[in-house]
């Protein structure tokens, strides 16, 4: 069969690349087309666009770079028409997939949706689009089926959380090997996520790093985004007791002791490898502005979304300063609070479901064409 996938951010692109191994232990002529990263190409798949020519984040950088992402959409639909897929399978990245998806039920191509677009913190108007657009959605949320299901009428396949099976299946090492691979010292780490759009990053970064001289017994390391170079990263290190780790965030994310991250899946992931953490998010003054509006949600971690109250500590906007920072790393830095946030961690992961969200993706994809 011929799958046609498209994700448009580095997690879409881990959980696109678990997937395709998926819909090759199901579908031994299993043929795959996608948008997406170098891991869904190590996969197999053939590589269309690379996301990092897709991440546009915020309100007005989507809108500064509209002629380029209309290009992609109507570049996106020719190559489709040209190969023909047996089915498209959208992850995530609702602006582009939702357009995608309402064209592709008029060309009367099989539409699955893996991993809703999060309807449930805006634009809920969606779900009219998605029921007439989209054949079969499969959500990882355990709050995400009442959503469909009991206040949309809509039936939806609950699947577990990828992330349970990405971090349990990544190759291991020992924390001696890892600080010997990546050149770390014996001192505690704090890892930094600061994203892993450039746009993110140059708004994290900074305030991240302007606590560093505070804990002078600790290391601080930089995980580096697989779509960044190592070159962007060190414009803002300043500071000899700051080391850069690039593409290994979970192998840094495991022999961390605490961490600073950037609101998204990394907050979701630090917490899954039991990481006390500080939740960070920066916006332009006009996005946040307009995100207020549009975004009606008491939280806007994953973590805190999930457990449904404040596991983990959000620093927003004006909140995200030094002062506030450091502060909240050293709440986090005490053993009490460490061993709170364990026992939370795992209560967290009980919620999110078993392992084999990708198996039981693929076998309800490849049944649907049978």
């Amino acid at each position: 069969m011929k799958y046609y996938i498209i994700a448009g951010e580095a997690s879409g692109d881990l959980h696109g690349a678990n997937l395709i191994k998926a819909l090759q232990k199901e579908d031994a002529k299993a043929e795959c087309r996608v948008w997406g990263g170098d891991l869904m190409q190590d996969a197999g798949g053939t590589l269309v666009k690379h996301y990092k020519d897709l991440a546009f984040m915020g309100f007005l950088e989507v809108l500064l770079n509209l002629r380029t992402i209309l290009k992609n959409i109507s570049f996106c639909k020719q190559d489709i028409a040209n190969y023909r897929p047996d089915i498209l399978i959208f992850i995530d990245y609702p602006g582009f997939n939702m357009r995608i998806a309402k064209w592709a039920k008029t060309q009367n191509f099989k539409t699955h949706y893996y991993i809703s677009p999060q309807l449930w913190a805006w634009k809920e108007n969606r779900i009219h689009h998605i029921k007439l657009d989209i054949d079969k959605m499969y959500v990882i949320l355990p709050f995400e089926k009442a959503f469909y299901e009991k206040k949309h009428q809509m039936p939806v396949t609950f699947v577990g959380h990828p992330l349970i099976d990405a971090i349990a299946n990544r190759p291991k090492a020992d924390a001696k090997t890892l600080r010997k691979t990546y050149g770390l010292s014996e001192k505690p780490i704090v890892a930094l996520l600061p994203g892993s759009r450039q746009q993110e990053i140059k708004k994290m970064l900074d305030v991240m790093l302007s606590v560093v001289d505070a804990f002078p017994e600790h290391q601080f390391v930089i995980a580096g985004a697989p779509s960044q170079v190592k070159d962007f990263y060190q414009k803002f290190i300043k500071n000899k007791n700051v080391k850069l780790v690039s593409n290994a965030t979970y192998d840094l994310l495991s022999i961390a002791q605490a961490a600073l991250v950037t609101s998204g899946t990394a907050t979701l992931e630090t917490a899954l490898f039991k990481v006390p953490q500080v939740v960070c998010y920066k916006s332009s003054w006009l996005s946040y502005q307009i995100g207020k509006q549009l975004v009606k949600l008491d939280y806007i971690s994953l973590v805190n979304l999930i457990m449904e109250r404040e596991v983990v500590c959000e620093l927003i906007q004006n909140d995200l300063n030094t002062k506030r920072l450091t502060a909240e790393l050293n709440h986090i830095l005490d053993p009490k609070t460490q061993q709170q946030l364990n026992t939370e961690y795992t209560a967290l992961e009980q919620k999110l479901g078993g392992t084999g969200a990708s198996q039981k993706v693929a076998k309800a994809v490849f049944k649907a064409l049978c």
